[in-house]
């Protein structure tokens, strides 16, 4: 199992990006998909994370900013993250548990200059 994260970048505050990540490896058997994040210095934090049924839930820091969705056809998820703020600079992570063993992909780095 693959995950290949795509969509980081510099963004300045208010401004809105849209992070990718694809599962390859299988097709079956996703469970919960997730992004996590991590900013210098600091310990990496769940964001934001959906069911197989579309069940959702946030860091509080991000509700209201962030949607996560799912495509079970493509096994992608993805996070769309509006009103960023520098706080939300990090290096976002995301996470799949596949038969409930988990994978971890590469990260993208996010920057939002104020």
């Amino acid at each position: 199992v693959q995950l290949q994260a795509f969509g980081g970048g510099l963004v300045q505050a208010g401004g809105s990006l849209r992070l990718s990540c694809a599962v390859s490896g299988t097709s079956h058997g996703i469970n919960l998909m997730g992004w996590h994040r991590q900013a210098p210095g600091m310990q990496r934090e769940l964001v934001a994370v959906i069911t197989a049924a579309g069940t959702t839930n946030y860091a509080d820091s991000v509700k209201g900013r962030f949607t996560i969705s799912r495509d079970n056809a493509k096994s992608t998820v993805y996070l769309q993250m509006n009103s960023l703020q520098p706080e939300d600079t990090a290096v976002y992570y995301c996470r799949v548990l596949v038969n409930f063993a988990g994978y971890w992909g590469q990260g993208t780095l996010v920057t939002v200059s104020s």
